[in-house]
């Protein structure tokens, strides 16, 4: 496709008027920068990586108007004031009465109206400022009960230049609900429930080993429905918890009207989706993960959203430029959704204090940052295909508001909050995109490693298991930027998408509706599925990054796709939920792919490959099919041949004396075929082998994987 180019690339957009800051700051403004940063042009991360050198100008430019920025802020107060926007604006609750504001520049007139006042659309004015800021105040009633009533619907309308009138749901609105019976258009609720939730727990420390649950509470159900937060609380976090994942990725909460959408076109910003309970169930589901030592993160959308005007942001005050570019640039063409204009005063306030606001309100951990790509270039990433050459990270197709908007976000989350976590969804492989933003980086602290799973998936497409090149797979596995942290998996919500299959069924298939059961034979397809399932995870979970992530279900193998209610499949839910009872049942063998992720996940917690630097791979041999590497100072050993064992396979090992087995994918509890005894010892041979100066020897079944530790 073509795109539009900036005339000029890198050049500043001067605010509009309605760009203004609503209010100037109620006290002395904090230093806009620290020494630190005051002394920075945002090259150094040059040190890391020399092949930056040519475009020290575009990462000057870069850092200079992130520091105008936070100058801008300063000037309200800082990252503390400046990202409270959501007690100033929406509907604010006091002792005495509630106010409302809602920045709407466009409008000459505005009124709040609702339940409270009979939907009269004249009796409750608002008063309107210089910077087009619009308030009222209710007093409390005279028996002291607040003007709006808890759980009530309101709305606002406004008065356009021409004269027109146009109802909309409040920006900044906590909640809103949808009642698909009379229409699919949300109502906005004021939510104000007479006994707030009361935190029980403190949140954990910033895991230093990121394992990562990406969860949908949606379809966390066994049953044909849309689940609940309180079942999600009751019924999935303790499985998230017995399979030894540390933090939880929370998708879709973020109010969308179109179920279907998997929560990627938001539509309330500030508002959990009311699908799955009300606000004070998601807060006892956080807390509880709290209480488990779990760290949690929401999916968050700042990347685009939806188009819809009733309920939604777009043309809110009767323009398309409020918070959204205007023409072309303000709309993508591909997700049909509204683009964000990042060089906005309000805009940033509104995306800066939405962050904030789950921070504080929800109590999340941190955020993935979702379309991050699409973010960082005028094209999107539509129809791209990125080489690597520099060129395409610095010139002029770089949408450079949006990469100062993300290191804004970072350095906010990270100053305000130095235990927080992000990650970002980029597929093109922007350097510096997870280096500090004082060293001019973007400031992310890991980013998902997404061509891992498109080669998997192309694998098993494609390739029988002896055309499997272990080169390749290594390379993918490890083609990671320096001190640049990076999630791993083999597949996460979007390979699991109607279109596509999980991993299970792409080795499996139909054998999964006939086999999986003990009772049943082994068939070789179901014996292959199963043990491959577990070799690609391993690998990738050991060798692919700092961090490793699954998605909901695809642990125990979970069969089939997923595909949301919609037209085109009758509403149906068939493939919207998870199996639990497969994985349930000790009569099938799903429990052993289960079991394996869990024990997996309890040999990184003891020995802490995750966090420690890359693996040396000591061996590669494409004939035999054997990958071996060492981490953390484990040994992991690899055979992926269809049909050959080996024994007395020589593997070098990094120090000399006893190793044990930690893990072993062949074992029978995790439906292997005890090839290899768990008591086994293996001691080391004082000779140089495969770039180690110590070896062992090991048999080494077909389609089994060891993890061997020296023994202390």
């Amino acid at each position: 496709m073509t795109t539009s180019k900036k005339s000029k690339a890198y050049s500043p957009v001067k605010p509009a008027v309605h760009d203004i800051p609503a209010k100037a700051p109620a006290t002395a403004p904090s230093p806009p920068l620290s020494p630190v940063e005051d002394n920075q042009d945002g090259t150094g991360v040059i040190g890391l990586d020399p092949w930056l050198e040519p475009y020290k100008g575009g990462l000057i430019h870069r850092y200079s108007q992130y520091k105008s920025w936070k100058h801008k802020i300063a000037l309200e107060g800082g990252y503390e004031k400046f990202s409270r926007g959501y007690e100033k604006f929406g509907f604010q609750i006091t002792k005495t009465g509630i106010t409302y504001r809602e920045w709407a520049p466009n409008a000459i007139g505005a009124y709040l109206f609702g339940d409270f006042n009979n939907w009269n659309p004249l009796s409750h004015p608002m008063k309107r400022d210089q910077y087009g800021v619009y308030e009222i105040e209710l007093p409390n009633n005279a028996d002291g009960t607040p003007a709006i009533q808890h759980n009530s619907k309101v709305k606002i309308t406004m008065v356009k230049p021409d004269g027109s009138r146009i109802d909309r749901l409040p920006a900044w609105i906590h909640r809103v609900t949808q009642d698909l019976s009379v229409s699919p258009t949300y109502d906005a609720i004021f939510w104000n429930p007479p006994t707030k939730y009361q935190w029980k727990n403190k949140a954990p420390r910033k895991p230093t080993s990121l394992k990562v649950y990406e969860a949908h509470v949606g379809i966390a159900t066994t049953e044909g429905r849309v689940g609940l937060f309180t079942e999600f609380t009751a019924n999935v976090l303790p499985r998230i918890k017995k399979l030894g994942y540390n933090t939880i990725q929370l998708m879709a909460v973020m109010e969308h009207a179109y179920y279907a959408s998997f929560g990627y076109q938001v539509t309330n910003f500030f508002a959990a989706s009311s699908r799955y309970g009300n606000p004070e169930e998601l807060k006892e589901l956080i807390d509880t993960a709290h209480g488990l030592g779990i760290t949690v993160l929401l999916d968050v959308v700042h990347s685009h959203a939806c188009k819809n005007v009733l309920d939604g942001l777009n043309n809110f005050d009767g323009s398309e430029h409020q918070y959204f570019h205007e023409g072309p640039k303000g709309r993508h063409e591909l997700w049909d959704s509204r683009l964000f204009n990042y060089s906005s005063y309000e805009t940033m306030r509104f995306l800066l204090s939405n962050l904030r606001f789950y921070m504080e309100e929800y109590r999340f951990d941190g955020f993935r940052f979702d379309g991050v790509t699409s973010m960082m270039y005028l094209h999107h990433g539509i129809g791209y295909g990125f080489s690597g050459n520099y060129n395409e990270y610095f010139g002029d197709t770089v949408d450079i508001e949006a990469v100062v908007y993300l290191m804004l976000a970072n350095d906010m989350l990270h100053t305000l909050y130095p235990e927080s976590i992000t990650i970002a969804e980029d597929v093109s492989g922007m350097p510096t995109l997870c280096r500090p933003v004082s060293e001019g980086g973007v400031g992310f602290d890991y980013r998902l490693s997404m061509a891992v799973p498109d080669m998997w998936i192309k694998l098993l497409k494609e390739k029988s298991d002896d055309e499997w090149d272990i080169g390749n797979i290594v390379f993918t596995l490890t083609n990671r930027r320096y001190k640049e942290p990076s999630i791993a998996y083999c597949e996460s919500h979007d390979q699991a998408l109607v279109g596509d299959k999980t991993i299970a069924f792409w080795l499996m298939d139909k054998e999964m509706y006939t086999h999986m059961s003990t009772l049943t034979h082994l068939t070789p397809i179901i014996d292959r599925g199963l043990a491959l399932h577990k070799l690609i995870r391993l690998v990738t979970h050991a060798l692919g990054g700092e961090g490793y992530l699954t998605f909901i279900g695809n642990e125990f193998g979970h069969p089939e796709w997923l595909d949301f209610p919609r037209a085109g499949n009758n509403s149906s839910f068939h493939y919207a939920r998870r199996q639990w009872n497969v994985v349930d049942d000790h009569l099938l063998r799903y429990k052993f792919l289960n079991e394996f992720d869990a024990a997996m996940n309890r040999a990184e917690e003891q020995i802490g490959w995750l966090s420690a630097p890359q693996a040396y791979v000591s061996l590669k041999h494409e004939g035999d099919k054997v990958l071996a590497f060492d981490r953390a100072g484990a040994v992991f050993i690899f055979n992926l041949h269809p049909t050959q064992s080996f024994a007395d396979y020589r593997i070098g090992v990094p120090e000399a004396g006893e190793y044990m087995i930690a893990l072993n994918s062949d074992d029978s509890q995790y439906g292997g075929h005890n090839r290899v005894s768990n008591d086994s010892k293996f001691f080391t041979t004082p000779e140089p082998w495969a770039g180690r100066n110590h070896f062992i020897q090991v048999y080494i079944p077909c389609r089994t994987a060891l993890v061997l530790v020296k023994k202390a």
